[in-house]
């Protein structure tokens, strides 16, 4: 090695050092401007993860009493509206209306007998009917359409009650929690059966009120689901106008129960905002309660 050399070894080394040490600080730049960029995003565009996928639950419950004798649905069977759910007994209902429908026969002769009686004492003369009796006969005409008019509402309140037997499904949707079997006793105003309407499964995304100015209806949104790896599409249909406030409830003496309030600790309150879904994949199954990531951006 000659005295030449000896220089030209030690100015590349230290030419290494200076480019490792350039190239160490501005992948640290990117990588700070990268995580400042994150972190803006993460501050400004509306998101959270207390999200909610939500849907109407029909109660269905039977507007007449009597035992169960047809069941033909399962739990969790998906039902089209109109499809049927259930039959109650539907033999009582029907002597009710046989004896409505005799009642309206025996009604309506009892009418054309009395308005005959008082057209024919209308045509008699003072001599023969007075006008006293005249009356008399004319008010039980009256009386007899009144009554006919009541058979005939007895008679469609029977016909509607024997319809009501048989139960059907008001939504197109899934029964859900069934514990109703064949035989159980199906009390009149008391649910049997519960159907989870398919077609109206929404999310319900509760963020915080410092971000609310920058959330407006019709936004985009993206819903991740935590069952689901693939992200759904929605838009902003509402923002809640309340919520609870527990300050207002009085005690039982009448005074405003106030919750203390750190004044170096100020929790934001949450607001629901609902997000209406694009159309979901087959893929996926939506279920009401599942939890879900919304992040809203602009229109």
């Amino acid at each position: 090695m000659t005295a030449i050399d000896i220089p030209a070894e030690k100015g590349a080394s230290v030419s290494r050092r200076v480019m490792g040490v350039l190239l160490t600080l501005a992948v640290v730049g990117v990588a700070g401007l990268l995580g400042w960029r994150m972190w803006e995003t993460y501050m400004t565009t509306p998101w959270t993860r207390d999200g909610t996928v939500r849907a109407y639950v029909v109660t269905v419950a039977p507007q007449i009493s009597g035992r169960i004798v047809e069941l033909p649905v399962k739990a969790d069977q998906f039902v089209h509206k109109g499809d049927l759910l259930m039959v109650i007994e539907p033999s009582d209902y029907r002597i009710a209306l046989a004896n409505a429908e005799a009642a309206v026969a025996r009604a309506k002769a009892d009418l054309e007998n009395k308005k005959a009686e008082a057209e024919r004492r209308t045509k008699l003369s003072a001599i023969a009917a007075s006008d006293e009796e005249k009356q008399s006969f004319a008010a039980s005409a009256d009386m007899a359409v009144a009554a006919y008019q009541q058979a005939l509402a007895d008679r469609d309140q029977a016909k509607l009650n024997l319809s009501r037997t048989r139960i059907v499904s008001p939504v197109n949707g899934y029964v859900t929690n069934l514990l109703t079997q064949v035989g159980d006793y199906g009390t009149s105003g008391q649910r049997a059966l519960s159907v989870v309407d398919s077609d109206s499964f929404w999310v319900d995304g509760y963020f915080e009120e410092t971000v609310l100015a920058g959330i407006h209806v019709g936004d985009r949104a993206k819903v991740a689901l935590m069952a689901y790896p693939m992200p759904l599409t929605g838009h902003v249909t509402g923002i809640g106008r309340g919520i609870a406030i527990p300050n207002v409830a009085p005690d039982v003496s009448g005074l405003a129960s106030v919750n203390p309030v750190f004044t170096w600790v100020r929790l934001a309150q949450r607001v629901p905002v609902r997000i209406a879904l694009d159309p979901v994949p087959p893929s996926v199954t939506l279920s009401a309660g599942l939890t879900a990531t919304v992040s809203i951006s602009g229109k």
